[in-house]
C-alpha cells in the first residue's frame, strides 16, 4: 500500500535522505521518497502506520499525519 507521511523538522536534502534510508531499513518497506520542501515522505509498504510513525520519529522528525496515497502526487 502506498502511504504519505507528513512530517515537521525535515529542513534539507540530508534530512530527507536520512528519513528515506531509515524507512528503507524496515522489512516491509519497498520504497521511500522524501520531499523536504513539502515536508512529506512517500512510502510503499505493507507495515502498519504505527511502525512507520515510530521509525520516522526515531529518525528525528515529528509525524503530523499518515494517509493513503491516492495518485501520483499524493
Amino acid at each position: 500500500m502506498k502511504r504519505v507521511i507528513e512530517v515537521t523538522g525535515m529542513c534539507c536534502k540530508r534530512c530527507a535522505e536520512r528519513a528515506e534510508k531509515k524507512l528503507l531499513l524496515l522489512d516491509g518497506v519497498s520504497g521511500a521518497k522524501a520531499n523536504f520542501k513539502k515536508g512529506v515522505i512517500y512510502v510503499e509498504t505493507s507495515l502498519p502506520d504505527e511502525a512507520l510513525s515510530a521509525c520516522v520519529t526515531e529518525a528525528g522528525f515529528e509525524v503530523k499525519e499518515i494517509r493513503a496515497r491516492k495518485g501520483i502526487f499524493g
